[in-house]
């Protein structure tokens, strides 16, 4: 079923189901294709800086092959290599940029929830007394928690779709791609962290077979021996192999996204394409 977004002066957005099960479509569909350049990206992945930024170039690849599926132009991985390698350094940059702005984000949300639990402890502390320790000390990491998530979550959301202009459209360069997610999501934010919250569901059993059980297993072994070693090189293998798999329907998700977007906001008045079954 094709979802028609209307004219270009009456555009409704996807809804947050329709977003995700668009991507886990094109996902599907391009399975192959997809998988075998996340493995790609992995792999550079190990090699510093240069292989990041093969990471990135590829990471926007994938969203650019989706985003031509969805307005009918698909493009051959080829075709679609020639826009995208003269950027690499400029996908560098993106990643760079957003991934220092979320850590300097990250640290300043735990601050102010750190201060906010502590004024909320001092309160509380007084009513309760001594006997509601547990009680203040569990409001207080509640309370800190969610404030680093929803906070978090908002700027990630502002900046979800900060490689795909870069990826799609032309003259423009890492700075402005990034300028252009801010300018693209602020009048969408909550929906897109309900994208987020429904497509990290939809992956978070992948994550956990092969990033978090190993870890667990970790957790039980002591340092500096064999085993532990052993344990930790299939612990750091299952964990790219997660990330092979989970990478492009994140990637697709931008797409779709990056689409709606620019759907509602500049009037594209196209349609989602249903891939091929």
């Amino acid at each position: 079923m094709s979802e028609n977004f209307g004219s270009s002066g009456h555009i409704q957005p996807l809804s947050i189901g329709n977003v995700v099960s668009a991507a886990v479509r094109l996902y599907r569909s391009h399975l192959k294709s997809y998988l075998n350049l996340a493995a790609i990206a992995h792999l550079w992945v190990i090699v510093p800086v240069y292989g990041w930024a093969k990471y990135a170039a590829i990471s926007g690849l994938i969203s650019r092959l989706a985003f031509g599926e969805l307005v009918y132009q698909p493009e051959s991985i080829q075709s679609a290599n020639n826009h995208i390698n003269p950027r690499l350094w400029s996908f560098f940059r993106v990643a760079f940029q957003v991934g220092i702005s979320l850590l300097i984000v990250y640290f300043g949300l735990a601050i102010v929830g750190g201060i906010f639990a502590a004024l909320l402890g001092i309160v509380l502390g007084g009513v309760l007394g001594s006997s509601g320790v547990i009680v203040v000390t569990t409001l207080a990491i509640i309370v800190t928690v969610g404030i680093v998530l929803l906070g978090l979550t908002w700027f990630y959301s502002r900046w979800i779709v900060a490689e795909v202009p870069l990826a799609v459209e032309e003259n423009i360069n890492g700075g402005e791609s990034v300028a252009r997610s801010w300018e693209l999501t602020k009048a969408s934010v909550f929906r897109i962290q309900g994208v987020v919250l429904v497509a990290f569901l939809v992956t978070l059993p992948i994550v956990f077979v092969f990033n978090y059980i190993p870890s667990l297993f970790l957790l039980r072994l002591e340092q500096g021996t064999p085993i532990y070693s052993l344990v930790y090189f299939i612990s750091w293998i299952g964990s790219l192999v997660g990330g092979v798999f989970v990478m492009p329907f994140w990637q697709a998700l931008k797409a779709v996204l990056y689409f709606d977007l620019r759907s509602r906001r500049e009037g594209l008045g196209l349609q989602l394409r249903q891939p091929p079954l």
